[in-house]
């Protein structure tokens, strides 16, 4: 019996994680760019494209990180909250394993960030935000890749388990073609404290790349994906061409051990530095977060 109840505990987190990648994907589509800062005498490739990670592989960084800075600085709660309970999520993703229950902590944590909130105050406060906190943070040489797609006529998105409202922002501030990230359901203009499957995480990233392409007519097997994570093997190996940036040290043996191509813009010291939020993974960032907000709520 325990081993049906973990068949069906797997068998309803890739529902959900597929959920979410159709919803992301969906997403996409609807707000992508209409034009893209590729070259004008090059013609549009219609079935190439190219899948760029947001943390510690475009950004310096966890993007929902810099964001909660830029909410603590305007008293949606303190950094002394976000400190303590990113530590534990800190504690958790060094020491220890994932499983069903912390990954549905974390879910939770990142609906109450968004419960009850207008969509149109996350999308001003992120704008806000990317110019204090992340426009600064992004990797020129993962930047001048991300040109490279576009001057060869092709398509480039993030995928990121970042609010999907906050990824678009940051695809378009970049002259990017668009973003896939979480989908957190909306009604009248308001967040409704769910979220469309699951966290923008691990597989569901396979589940939004391969429903993009679906939509978009691309062939997979003339795109590229780039990543820090060995969370994202999946995605990385839903692609013909796979490039690590900036790899965890997972990530960097898979990519050894199957041939793909490795780029590390850190050096030194800040490799190191940097190195730390790849640990925690953007789903932890997002529910410490989110953790702080609900912990500010119970006690105002």
């Amino acid at each position: 019996m325990p081993r049906l109840r973990k068949r069906g505990g797997a068998a309803d987190s890739e529902k959900r994680a597929a959920l979410a990648g159709l919803a992301s994907a969906e997403a996409a589509v609807a707000g992508a760019a209409p034009e893209t800062g590729g070259s004008p005498e090059v013609p549009t490739d219609l079935t190439a494209a190219a899948f760029f990670d947001v943390d510690n592989t475009m950004m310096m960084g966890a993007s929902i990180f810099h964001f909660a800075r830029g909410l603590a600085a305007r008293k949606y709660f303190t950094t002394a909250d976000l400190a303590g309970f990113a530590w534990q999520q800190v504690k958790f993703r060094i020491g220890g394993r994932e499983n069903p229950d912390d990954v549905r902590a974390s879910r939770e944590q990142a609906l109450s960030f968004v419960a009850g909130r207008r969509v149109d105050e996350l999308i001003t406060l992120g704008e806000e935000i990317y110019d204090e906190l992340m426009a600064d943070r992004i990797w020129s040489g993962t930047r001048a890749l991300a040109q490279m797609h576009l001057d060869a006529g092709q398509r480039v998105w993030l995928v990121t388990a970042t609010p999907v409202e906050l990824a678009q922002i940051i695809a378009r501030r970049l002259g990017l073609t668009g973003a896939l990230g979480t989908v957190a359901e909306s009604a009248d203009g308001v967040y409704t404290g769910r979220l469309v499957g699951d966290l923008l995480h691990g597989r569901a990233k396979a589940h939004a790349v391969r429903a993009l392409a679906a939509k978009e007519g691309l062939d997979l097997r003339r795109c590229t994906a780039y990543s820090d994570s060995v969370n994202d093997v999946p995605m990385l190996s839903a692609v013909g061409t796979a490039v690590a940036v900036n790899p965890d040290a997972g990530l960097r043996d898979v990519a050894r051990a199957r041939g793909w191509e490795i780029r590390d813009f850190r050096t030194g010291r800040k490799a190191a530095r940097i190195g730390v939020p790849s640990v925690l993974g953007a789903g932890a960032l997002a529910g410490a977060v989110a953790a702080g907000l609900a912990y500010r709520r119970r006690n105002i």
